[in-house]
């Protein structure tokens, strides 16, 4: 008799257990993506030399931003990894709380932004201690097609992040 209610105990442990499994597998699961991942077949981005550093007496930069051709919705509601630079939008203490994640280096800052299928607003519920705009960061979280504008630009995507880290290839 004890022998059968430790086994149906065991038993009963396991698949508690393996039901935890799962979950716990997917939270470290991410698709890596890439920002030319994001245009759609057949489309190329402007590369940040061919942008030009421009005078900032100019017409916003918003106003300079390129037209996209459309968005990819492959990876909607998927948990994804996608490098890029922080262009802070709003703030917590120092803590940077949303922010447009950029493909390369002063977009939307000192040079037109990219198209909005090359810009993806990124919010955090816990505030992430950046170090400036050139620090680059992996952003991990559930990514979506989005349409949003601010003052700096018309942005394609979203993400809502469960980890911001320094960037690692």
């Amino acid at each position: 008799m004890v022998k059968t209610q430790l086994n149906r105990r065991l038993v009963l442990a396991s698949l508690a257990a393996s039901g935890l499994i799962p979950q716990l597998a997917w939270a470290e699961e991410y698709v890596d993506i890439k920002w030319k991942d994001l245009l759609p077949e057949g489309q190329v981005a402007i590369p940040p030399v061919l942008q030009g550093i421009i005078d900032h007496g100019q017409a916003p930069l918003v106003s300079q931003q390129p037209q996209m051709n459309g968005v990819r919705t492959d990876w909607n509601g998927q948990i994804v990894r996608l490098p890029g630079f922080i262009v802070p939008i709003d703030y917590s203490g120092t803590g940077v709380t949303a922010f447009i994640l950029v493909p390369f280096v002063g977009a939307c800052v000192h040079v037109p932004p990219p198209p909005a299928n090359q810009l993806v607003f990124v919010t955090t519920g816990e505030p992430y201690e950046s170090s400036g705009l050139f620090e680059p960061v992996n952003v991990i979280g559930m990514f979506g097609v989005s349409s949003l504008s601010t003052e700096l630009a018309d942005i394609a995507y979203a993400l809502s992040a469960d980890r911001i880290e320094p960037y690692r290839s």
